[in-house]
């Protein structure tokens, strides 16, 4: 992804929450032959507990031969028990627990994984177990030539309860060798990771709020099941003038060291050349030769000095490769000569790079028809069976940054979704050409900034993408500049939204037309409707923590309505403080349970406010109500605001609320385009269903804020 210089704001990391615990522990594998080459590890986490229960996700990868059918046992210490159960069966013996694959995650091949969650209970206290079994073969951590034993040894792996941060890797780097054609290594490699705005910083590693990676990062992400790295690079900064454009060695020497942490935790890797593509490539149209030889310098310096590095790493071209001042049809073949001249100049440099897996963008890394059509041709041209084609998907651009009233994952929004994969499906996979997601993600998703699109709506878009990723045969790789993992704590930041997003890489999970209910701060509740998004699931039933509601007199389900009784929510509703009161979980037969907060509220109330063009905040009560857009119009009912061809502007872009202050917030490129001494009344709507109106008026650059 580019530095949002052009296209928003800047990604980066900042702090803070925890409460993810992992365990990555080394298995053998039972294979099926007397002299298998057997190994795995085995990922048990925790991402959410309270008060009795919590919920686990398991990842088995399998770094010996291929297993098909598979049994995983393991032992709970203080009598946990598996309450349910999603992508596998389980039993239990006493203390010991035996998940058993279900049909269609049986096969697991080489470098492949399997996974499975489950919710459990506790009491007293939640040890992670220390051992696992598969197949019957116990933990070794190790690829090993054996013939298997016939009956469970005892054996157990070391405790490990250090975080990811802290404890060496449980098991020492797989040997085998990854799958031998281009088709298997990507599905291998799903799914997969960005450490963005990092090594692709300007100037530096750190220039962008990040923190430097480490080995335990790259720990903590195998640990939670991720099979791959992207690590983006930028070289701009630390090359020299021509015509040699030397690459600083201490500077290559880092991303080789970087590289090296990632293979040695099993880790596919992706490098590639990023910020760049702005940076001076996008001025090839009018310098030609420049851009050509820097571009072909900078790689043979790559592939020189990771020519020996082994298959797992893969070499990207380009990221979102651009063009300044030219059509599409003079982009295309500009980019075509760059793609050629990057395949020649890694596949002459020697060493592994004579086969290694080569990563070719389209234009813009888009999924646009016409540009992955072109980049057809360039592959088509070279005709090389271990190439592979990359775009990136932000989904529907009006739902990814809030703008025009799309606030919602509506059907616009799933069929914007469902035709970009049916395109990269149709255009490249179903001629066996593999195809990378290099990056996915919303492009107003940002710790940072919580509420620009609400927490249920992100987790709709992550649940139906991960299903189209794997029923299209794409490798995703998640874009993380630091608002999924924090980097410095190693812990996720919304374990919730991660478990939504591991659970997709296997299944669906049922969701629902929202996870709010509203209630009145004052008079009677009544009952609430949700619509049941069942995704090819079945409902199971509403708990609140490990306990669960009563059909009939707390809720009833008809088709696919569910309906939560008057008496459950004033139950739940408590005092009707603002805000938050409860949080029930509807659960259904697979996938991860959808979370239904219930809020009590009032109408919010906005206060006269004055400022200038540079931002006008506005003093605001929200008494428990959150906003969802903002709409701008002039007096005859023209549209007003920086995104003037609809009266619903941009959230963040044109205004941003921030609840512990107990303010809005006007932003300048808004109130900038206003027109000097018009009156424009704002509309805020909450997610309550409440309107709130508001006017402001520019005299040069004052602008007053008014409630009449």
């Amino acid at each position: 992804m580019r530095q949002r210089i052009t296209r928003g704001a800047l990604r980066r990391v900042g702090v803070v929450i925890g409460g993810l615990t992992s365990l990555l522990v080394g298995t053998a594998v039972l294979a099926t032959n007397a002299n298998a080459a057997a190994g795995c590890t085995v990922t048990y986490d925790v991402p959410s507990q309270w008060s009795g229960g919590f919920q686990a996700n398991v990842n088995i990868t399998n770094l010996g031969d291929p297993v098909n059918g598979w049994r995983l046992a393991w032992t709970f210490a203080a009598g946990q028990s598996v309450t349910q159960v999603w992508n596998a069966t389980t039993t239990s013996s006493g203390a010991q627990v035996t998940a058993t694959n279900v049909s269609y995650n049986a096969a697991i091949p080489t470098n492949g994984s399997a996974s499975f969650g489950f919710l459990g209970s506790w009491t007293g206290s939640n040890p992670k177990p220390t051992s696992f079994s598969l197949n019957g073969v116990p933990c070794t951590g190790r690829v090993a030539t054996s013939t298997p034993p016939t009956s469970r040894p005892a054996t157990s792996a070391p405790p490990s309860s250090a975080p990811p941060s802290t404890r060496p890797p449980s098991s020492q780097p797989p040997t085998s060798a990854p799958p031998v054609n281009a088709m298997a290594a990507v599905a291998a490699m799903q799914p997969g990771w960005n450490v963005g705005n990092t090594l692709d910083a300007i100037p530096d590693e750190t220039s962008w709020g990040n923190p430097a990676i480490t080995k335990e990062m790259f720990d903590a992400v195998r640990a939670q099941g991720f099979n791959s790295v992207r690590i983006p690079v930028t070289w701009s900064n630390h090359q020299g003038p021509a015509p040699s454009y030397t690459i600083d060695p201490a500077y290559l020497g880092r991303v080789r060291q970087v590289v090296d942490w990632a293979l040695a935790d099993g880790l596919y890797v992706l490098l590639n050349v990023h910020h760049d593509s702005w940076q001076w490539m996008s001025s090839m149209p009018t310098d030609h030769d420049n851009v050509l030889a820097r571009f072909k310098a900078t790689w043979a310096q790559i592939a020189a000095a990771l020519k020996d590095e082994p298959a797992k790493l893969t070499f990207e071209s380009v990221n979102e490769p651009q063009f300044a001042n030219v059509t599409d049809e003079q982009a295309a073949p500009l980019l075509d000569e760059l793609n050629k001249a990057f395949y020649t100049t890694v596949r002459t440099s020697g060493g592994n790079n004579a086969t290694r897996l080569l990563v070719l963008p389209a234009l813009g890394s888009s999924p646009d028809q016409a540009r992955m059509d072109a980049l057809t041709g360039t592959l088509s041209a070279l005709n090389d069976r271990n190439l592979i084609a990359t775009v990136h998907y932000y989904g529907f651009w009006p739902f990814s940054v809030n703008i025009a009233g799309k606030t919602t994952f509506d059907a616009d929004t799933k069929n914007d979704m469902v035709v970009a994969f049916d395109r990269m499906y149709n255009t490249f996979v179903s001629k066996e050409i593999p195809v990378i997601l290099g990056e996915y993600g919303l492009l107003s998703y940002d710790y940072t900034r919580p509420g620009v699109i609400e927490a249920g709506e992100v987790k709709k878009f992550f649940e139906e993408l991960g299903y189209q990723a794997r029923t299209k045969k794409v490798t995703t790789m998640l874009w993380d500049a630091g608002s999924f993992l924090h980097r410095n704590t190693l812990q996720w930041r919304d374990p919730d939204l991660l478990a939504q997003i591991t659970s997709s890489w296997t299944t669906r999970s049922g969701t629902a037309s929202s996870d709010l209910v509203f209630l009145p701060k004052s008079g009677p509740i009544t009952s609430r409707t949700l619509t049941l998004n069942l995704n090819g699931t079945t409902f199971q039933g509403l708990r609140q923590g490990n306990t669960a509601l009563t059909p009939g007199t707390d809720y009833t389900v008809s088709g696919d309505r569910l309906t939560v009784t008057a008496s459950a929510l004033t139950r739940l509703a408590g005092s009707r403080a603002y805000g938050v009161n409860a949080t029930v979980q509807a659960v259904f037969s697979q996938g991860v349970p959808w979370s239904v907060h219930v809020l009590t509220y009032d109408a919010p109330v906005l206060s006269s406010a004055s400022g200038t063009t540079s931002g006008l905040t506005i003093p605001t009560q929200f008494r428990g109500d959150l906003l969802a857009t903002m709409e701008a119009r002039y007096a005859d009912g023209s549209n007003a605001g920086t995104a003037n061809w609809t009266p619903y502007q941009e959230f963040s872009g044109a205004f941003m609320p921030d609840y512990p202050a107990n303010t809005i917030t006007l932003k300048s490129d808004f109130l900038n385009t206003l027109t000097d001494g018009a009156r424009v009344t704002l509309t805020f709507h909450f997610w309550s269903g409440t309107l709130v109106t508001y006017h402001v008026t520019r005299s040069g650059s004052t602008v007053t804020g008014t409630t009449g």
